[in-house]
């Protein structure tokens, strides 16, 4: 579990372009994320079986 959070964290310090935790605070920002955004992001056009 921890070297899963560590992964996704180190990801997203290479995202943002941060060498370290400060530097990721220095940069951190919220997005806002449009409805169709989100409905993008998740699988579609599947349908279930069953």
């Amino acid at each position: 579990m921890i070297k899963r959070l560590l992964a996704g964290l180190r990801a997203g310090m290479s995202y943002m372009g941060a060498r370290t935790i400060g530097e990721l605070w220095e940069r951190a920002g919220f997005v806002r994320v449009a409805e169709a955004g989100i409905r993008e992001g998740r699988p579609h056009d599947v349908e279930p079986m069953g």
